[in-house]
């Protein structure tokens, strides 16, 4: 993956060891998928999580802390506590939905989807979750490479690459047509 390797000893460095220190555990997902599937209420998820109330109450206010979830009053009932995702919470989608597609690809038994998470507009199933460059090829590992923060955009035969406007969301990639190219 390039010239450069990470400092694989620095944990501050680098994201993975400081999202791992929120995330790196299996109730923070669970919370975290019961979140997305609209589940705000401590009861809530005690009953639907099957986890103890302790366990809980400490996975909760760790990502509290860390600003993906946000204790608000209940509109309804000001004494009742609302866990409501914060953007820095729906950040994390792409995230899960990744793990879930490993999961159902290589977990230990056949996972068969139901309900099935699907494009609001056109209700078909979503595809893999890809890396995209900056102008939305899609990439694979080969095509992923480390180099210094110096010589972003510097290229291979010395010519220097401009950045593109690259995809934003909701645009249509052809996903297919993409990987097609890289691998050509």
């Amino acid at each position: 993956m390039g010239d450069v390797r990470e400092p694989l000893r620095e944990l501050i460095d680098c994201g993975l060891p400081q999202a791992l220190e929120v995330m790196g555990e299996r109730w923070s997902f669970m919370i975290l998928r019961a979140s997305f599937n609209g589940l705000k209420h401590f009861e809530e998820f005690l009953s639907e999580l099957g986890i103890a109330r302790n366990i809980l109450s400490n996975r909760l206010a760790k990502l509290v802390e860390h600003s993906i979830l946000k204790r608000e009053p209940c509109a309804d009932d000001r004494r009742k506590i609302e866990y409501r995702l914060t953007g820095k919470g729906y950040d994390l989608l792409p995230a899960m939905i990744s793990l879930r597609q490993w999961g159902q690809k290589y977990g230990s038994e056949f996972v068969s989807e139901d309900p099935v998470l699907v494009d609001k507009a056109d209700r078909l199933p979503i595809g893999p979750v890809s890396i995209l460059a900056h102008d939305g090829r899609v990439l694979s590992h080969e095509d992923l490479w480390m180099i210094r923060r110096e010589d972003l955009g510097k290229r291979v035969d010395g010519s220097q690459a401009v950045e593109g406007e690259g995809t934003q969301t909701g645009d249509v990639v052809d996903i297919e047509a993409a990987r097609k190219v890289a691998s050509a």
